[in-house]
């Protein structure tokens, strides 16, 4: 399976401000990329904060891209992935509509009725972990309902989760020419953050786009 994190930051690291409404941070050029990035994956995955925060489609706008998938005989949108540990996602969220298939990944603090609702609603439920999502297992099941090109794309406590656990093998980031600032602000990689065995990535390309950069990313294996 592939992992691959993309993000549009600010100079100081800042994927939203500390109000955690959604913020335009790119532009056009960048939108079309990120399209782009959907078409070729097998799902597109986000945590439940971003569901709350922005309510995305999590769709692919350009119609030619979407018609190319299924013209390979794919579905024309990525599937949807939330990490939602106990099903917060709100019924009528966007990614509940029936443009793509959506699947949600609970953990075991998640209520029976609950699963059932969002299985009624068309929703593939996965449960893994007992209090929280438990990712690795979660990847693995994920393999299972056919999903092995995975993009994530927030937020800051969902990447830092497969960070910890190893998870990400690509990182590419937008960073435009603006500061957010805030300490509350959410950054590219929260959670508690790392005091050692520090993620390290390479870097394989860079590309300006809009006004600002794109930094493209692998991850270092280790010896």
């Amino acid at each position: 399976m592939r992992v691959s994190v993309n993000v549009a930051m600010s100079i100081d690291g800042k994927i939203a401000s500390s109000l955690r409404e959604q913020l335009v941070i790119s532009g056009p050029s960048d939108f079309d990329r990120v399209d782009s990035l959907r078409a070729q994956c097998d799902a597109v995955m986000v945590g439940v904060q971003t569901i709350l925060a922005d309510d995305p489609k999590l769709l692919i706008h350009d119609e030619v891209l979407s018609s190319d998938r299924a013209d390979r005989g794919m579905p024309a949108h990525p599937a949807r992935i939330l990490v939602d540990s106990v099903g917060r996602t709100p019924n009528n969220a966007q990614v509940m509509g029936k443009d793509a298939r959506t699947i949600i990944l609970l953990s075991g603090a998640a209520e029976e009725e609950r699963i059932q609702e969002l299985k009624g609603m068309g929703a593939t439920t996965i449960v893994s972990g007992e209090k929280r999502v438990d990712m690795e297992s979660a990847m693995t099941l994920l393999k299972g309902e056919g999903i092995e090109n995975i993009l994530v794309e927030g937020g800051g406590e969902l990447i830092f989760t497969l960070m910890e656990k190893g998870l990400v093998d690509e990182l590419t980031v937008y960073i435009a020419p603006m500061i957010i600032g805030g300490r509350g602000a959410p950054t590219l990689a929260d959670g508690e953050g790392f005091i050692d065995k520090f993620p390290r990535f390479s870097l394989m390309k860079v590309q300006e786009k809009d006004d600002g950069i794109v930094l493209y990313f692998k991850k270092i294996l280790n010896k």
